[in-house]
């Protein structure tokens, strides 16, 4: 009797180290998965995006121009009562969370380019985003949206450019060190491949909108510890004209990578991205949303915060613009109700 219990003793451990080395076999870090697959040619935008083109902003004028030749498609992603009260002519208004679905049923082969569209250049940014990543490589966001189309629409950013009740004066050169690299973003789409984790996680981002995705600059600066910030701009611009307090930098096109800084992005903190204008800043919350970071964009970057120290440091770096609403932006071309 004894030799057959320890037959079957034998047998069950057998079993129970099977299963056990099956599950290892079968468990997959889907964060690590799916940005090895968005940062590698094999991606369905065929490149590293985030570190290469992104962001993809078109002008109004290229706009314009492209459409008078049917050369654009042009998806409006603002509210429809807006878009009824006045859009771009053959402008087609889709809601954020459908523009995935809208897109896969466009021929695209006419149009050199397609413009997403939104009231200030920053839900488009975020939603162009998600296009390109998902291998949309005509997809760009039209710059300051359809404020710059006509003054009729500029209203959300002209009343936005300020110096921040008082923000300017809180802005500092001191240097904040990245945190210390450590792991990914846990995700949980039961998925195993890039592809198929990419899918998961943009049918979630989208679904959420971006709303999520932005805070306002007043909500930061009320609570500054309770974010990670992340100043998305060059690191000479990053001492002059200065930062938010405790706001670390990161370089675009270079930092946000798995072998570069990535991973020294919090996973159990908000992080508050801004730029200029809070269009890139968008196309990185978008990017961050997907691989499971609790990432916003700081509404209107600098522009809202900082304007006239910007208009001051432009006129000294002309080389070296930082990119500021003015009258000018606004192209007064026609539109349809």
């Amino acid at each position: 009797m004894s030799k057959i219990k320890f037959f079957l003793l034998g047998l069950l451990f057998l079993g129970v180290l099977f299963t056990s080395c099956k599950k290892d076999e079968e468990s997959v870090n889907e964060a690590q998965v799916l940005v090895e697959y968005l940062e590698s040619p094999n991606s369905p935008a065929m490149k590293d995006f985030v570190n290469t083109d992104m962001p993809t902003i078109m002008a109004a004028t290229e706009v314009q121009t492209l459409n008078a030749t049917n050369q654009v498609y042009i998806i409006d992603i603002r509210a429809v009562a807006d878009f009824n009260a006045g859009h771009i002519k053959n402008a087609h208004n889709v809601a954020v969370g459908d523009i995935l679905n809208h897109i896969k049923g466009v021929n695209l082969e006419p149009y050199t380019k397609v413009a997403i569209v939104c009231y200030t250049g920053q839900t488009a940014g975020f939603a162009a985003a998600i296009l390109r990543l998902m291998g949309y490589n005509k997809v760009f966001s039209m710059k300051w949206g359809m404020c710059a189309w006509h003054a009729d629409f500029a209203g959300k950013w002209n009343t936005a450019v300020s110096n921040g009740n008082s923000y300017a004066s809180q802005f500092v050169a001191t240097d904040s060190p990245k945190a210390a690299m450590g792991s990914l973003p846990e995700l949980n789409t039961g998925k195993t491949t890039g592809q198929e984790i990419l899918e998961a996680r943009v049918a979630a981002v989208l679904a959420e909108g971006f709303t999520p995705a932005s805070v306002t600059n007043a909500t930061v600066f009320g609570a500054l510890n309770s974010y990670y910030i992340v100043n998305y701009w060059p690191a000479a611009q990053y001492a002059d004209p200065g930062h938010i307090p405790g706001a670390i930098q990161y370089t675009p096109k270079e930092t946000m990578k798995l072998a570069a800084d990535l991973t020294t992005l919090p996973t159990d903190k908000t992080i508050a991205v801004y730029c200029y204008t809070g269009q890139t800043s968008a196309f990185l919350a978008a990017y961050l949303r997907l691989l499971g970071y609790d990432a916003k964009s700081i509404l209107f970057g600098t522009n809202g915060m900082i304007y006239d120290k910007m208009g001051e440091y432009n006129t000294n770096h002309p080389d070296t613009k930082m990119s500021q609403f003015k009258a000018t932006e606004i192209m007064g071309y026609d539109y349809e109700q």
